[in-house]
């Protein structure tokens, strides 16, 4: 091997690089197997640290609960990303003369991929980053060390907690996601553009499926589990003191932005199929 490595140099380092890849890979596949898997553990053992670690997600700790925690920051975003819907469909859908079915619009886009995908990106830009630098501050200091020393399990105290807490904590966040959608996109059409509120109503109300909302939900929650996995990782596993610590949040929110995107991709295709499984026609 050494004279291979020798000969060729160039193969030698690609190999090596490839290796380490796919041994990465099947480290996090380990890790978050473990963290699922320990799940019901942390909710019996540790459910005072899963309520505490669910309303530090929800509504932040200090200064943070006023202006940044993760209710308010998600909520503007929604609350913006359904203005800015409302916005383009009545104007695309002006050009060709049917405005009326901006309601349709609203009804489609919001709950089947914008507010998912922007509440992701919240849970993702908020609680996950948090959750890193939490976790890599700790690691680098040795708590995590000092715990396992004291035999309490890390994964289960430290990952499984947080994994637990995004969960419940994504279902109160999301409905205040979709229900900031549907008012900004409401009052962008009627109020601004002046749309008789009653059109607008009504073919809201025609293309909004129930089904529809539930499996939204179900999105918003993989969404949760895939980010907290992904963070909480890149926090467990980071060295290199601080700096180490900013490099795995930088490297966690990258990975968790493509996550939020393929989960909605995926889904997507999984439950609408191509077509996107409704007909307008008349």
């Amino acid at each position: 091997m050494a004279v291979i490595s020798w000969r060729f140099p160039r193969a030698a380092r690609r190999l090596s690089s490839m290796s380490s890849s796919v041994d990465r890979v099947g480290e996090q596949a380990l890790f978050f197997g473990r963290a699922l898997a320990t799940m019901p553990r942390a909710l019996v053992h540790y459910p005072k640290e899963t309520v505490r670690l669910v309303a530090e997600i929800s509504m932040g700790t200090g200064a943070l609960a006023v202006i940044g925690g993760t209710v308010v920051i998600v909520g503007f975003l929604t609350l913006f990303t359904g203005g800015i819907i409302a916005v383009q469909g009545f104007s695309s859908l002006g050009n060709i003369g049917v405005e009326a079915l901006t309601g349709f619009f609203a009804a489609f886009i919001n709950v089947r991929i914008a507010a998912p995908t922007i509440a992701g990106i919240g849970l993702a830009a908020t609680i996950g980053a948090g959750s890193t630098a939490q976790l890599g501050a700790m690691r680098v200091s040795e708590e995590i060390d000092a715990l396992e020393t004291m035999a309490i399990p890390s994964i289960p105290y430290l990952v499984s907690t947080r994994v637990l807490a995004g969960m419940i904590a994504i279902v109160p966040l999301y409905s205040l996601a979709v229900i900031a959608s549907f008012v900004a996109s409401r009052f962008a059409t009627v109020v601004l553009y002046g749309q008789s509120a009653g059109v607008y109503d009504h073919y809201f109300s025609t293309f909004l499926i129930p089904t529809d909302i539930l499996w939204s939900f179900v999105q918003a929650i993989v969404m949760a589990i895939a980010v907290m996995l992904i963070h909480t990782y890149y926090g467990f596993t980071a060295g290199g003191g601080p700096v180490g610590v900013g490099v795995a949040v930088g490297n966690a929110v990258r990975a968790s932005l493509v996550a939020v995107v393929t989960v909605t991709l995926l889904i997507s295709l999984a439950v609408y199929g191509a077509t996107g499984n409704f007909n307008l026609s008349g």
